[in-house]
């Protein structure tokens, strides 16, 4: 008996809305050009039958390594209806991992487009197991060029290939902590995060808008779920804030996801006085704390938008959400699990616990089946149906979840513990401050406990202000109690954070924040 092709990401994202409403436009591409749902879907099966004449066949495995946002998207989803499986690389790494990963995946193709032709030259020779080799925008040496092969490619419907359970790509985390690992997602998982929209207020205009962070777990939570719900996509190259000051008034954007730093940013600055920012209708925000003088902050600006707090994880992505700005959700809850996934806090036995500090459990169809190839891993991540990933959180009597942040963040000190975003939180909260990030140093104290810490803070100042660190002590130690109090302040220009294509700044990097500045506490 065949299989229905709703079970298909794409054609269930895509071709369903084209059948549907076909004359709505689905994506706009950097305000040059726009595609109706049915303009989308003949493309991408153009595209399928391209790759299928580059050789790629149901669930071969194939690197693709794109930055430009339309070819994501068409290469993306063309090889979710010919049943490949996609390792979506990050254009950000370097040279070296971005080899180790590709070796790693056991992909024998690699589609790549012409912003990356420097690095796939480096690497081409180092990866031998890699036969078939894809250009996307235009001719290259020894290489299939797929824009050739559209263009020659039959104009009539692609029959989809894989579905359910079968795997439709390799997701893979950040690597903050060492090669970063792939997340198998399939077209059921991929699907069940696809309905994330279906749960916040939406209308018939509704635009979701972002930029190059689609590549990667980016896809199935923002393209997908965006098509899914019959939305228009912009997609940009550059979302960072200049550009979102530019794109959310012309194309009327009304749906983001992004993480908090963003709106510090954004809001830290003038740029955006006069900017008419009135069509947002849903901010979702995740990734980090949303501090209470920031969410302030963001209803003056933004008063008809609904800010959103979620919680996921590549391996469970947008488990729970809830929104905060209108007291619906308690300010530093990420919500409930949202319709049809599971959310619980367990003790170190593994029990339940409800309104104690413990480990978060993710449970749900959008759930990653295991680590592809490590198997080690996977069983100290996956136990039972349920996801651990080493964050620690309460969880309320009412299913509000209360995200404390991961084991390793967590300091101790004068014997008590806490975690960098309560130090954080209170930073921001002073006039002038825009962004913190709050580590903790090992202490090396002759007769102390080797596990005791100090409290390294760094700061950045609003725009045209300026912030003195003897003062920025003297106001915390007004409002935190003395083992949350930092043993040293730092202003720098900027922080770091990962580099993830957005625009704007990624998520926070803590341990870059520590080996940058904590000479200055080792001197103290």
């Amino acid at each position: 008996m065949a299989r229905s092709p709703y079970g298909n990401y794409a054609y269930a994202i895509l071709t369903a809305n084209a059948l549907r409403t076909p004359d709505r436009v689905a994506l706009t591409y950097c305000g040059e050009r726009s595609f109706t749902y049915s303009e989308l879907d003949r493309i991408v099966d153009r595209r399928a039958h391209a790759l299928t004449a580059a050789g790629i066949e149901p669930r071969r495995r194939v690197a693709a390594l794109l930055n430009e946002t339309l070819h994501v998207a068409e290469v993306y989803l063309a090889a979710a209806k010919l049943g490949a499986v996609t390792a979506a690389l990050n254009p950000y790494w370097p040279v070296d991992t971005l080899r180790e990963v590709v070796a790693h995946s056991g992909a024998t193709a690699f589609v790549y487009d012409s912003t990356v032709e420097q690095v796939v030259a480096e690497i081409r020779p180092r990866l031998p197991d890699v036969t078939t080799w894809i250009k996307v925008g235009g001719p290259g040496e020894d290489v299939v060029d797929l824009d050739a092969l559209t263009a020659a490619a039959p104009d009539g419907e692609f029959a989809p290939d894989g579905s359910g359970d079968d795997p439709l790509a390799l997701y893979y985390t950040s690597g903050t902590t060492g090669l970063p690992k792939a997340a198998i997602h399939t077209h059921a998982s991929s699907l069940a995060t696809a309905r994330i929209w279906l749960d916040v207020p939406r209308a018939e205009d509704s635009v979701l808008g972002t930029g190059a962070i689609i590549w990667g777990i980016g896809f199935p939570a923002l393209v997908g779920p965006a098509l899914y719900a019959g939305m228009r996509l912009v997609l940009e190259q550059d979302w960072g804030p200049a550009n979102f000051l530019r794109v959310v008034p012309r194309e009327r954007v009304t749906h983001v996801s992004q993480i908090p730093s963003f709106y510090a940013a954004l809001l830290g600055s003038d740029d955006h006085e006069g900017v008419d920012l009135s069509s947002l209708r849903v901010i979702m925000l995740g990734g980090e704390a949303l501090p209470a003088t920031l969410l302030g902050r963001m209803r003056e600006r933004l008063p008809g938008a609904g800010v959103y707090c979620y919680y996921g994880q590549t391996e469970a992505p947008y488990t729970c959400f809830g929104r905060v700005d209108d007291g619906s959700t308690p300010l530093g809850s990420s919500g409930r699990a949202r319709t049809g996934n599971a959310v619980r806090i367990t003790g170190p036995s593994g029990e339940r616990v409800v309104g104690e500090v413990g480990e978060i459990n993710l449970a749900g169809p959008h759930r990653m089946t295991g680590y592809d190839r490590l198997p080690e891993k996977t069983a100290e991540v996956l136990r039972g149906e349920w996801y651990v990933g080493g964050d620690l959180g309460v969880l309320a009597e009412d299913g509000n979840l209360t995200v404390l942040g991961r084991r390793e963040d967590a300091i101790l000190k004068g014997g008590a513990w806490t975690q960098p975003s309560a130090v954080e939180e209170a930073a921001v909260a002073l006039d002038d401050v825009a962004e913190a990030g709050a580590v903790g140093v090992p202490e090396h104290v002759e007769g102390r406990d080797a596990a005791e810490q100090r409290i390294l803070l760094a700061v950045v100042a609003r725009s045209g202000h300026s912030l003195d660190p003897s003062k920025l002590a003297i106001a915390l130690a007004e409002s935190l109690p003395e083992h949350r109090r930092p043993d040293r302040i730092v202003v720098a220009d900027e922080l770091p954070h990962f580099q993830d294509a957005s625009g704007g700044p990624g998520k926070l990097l803590r341990r870059e924040i520590r080996e940058r500045y904590r000479h200055l506490l080792e001197e103290a």
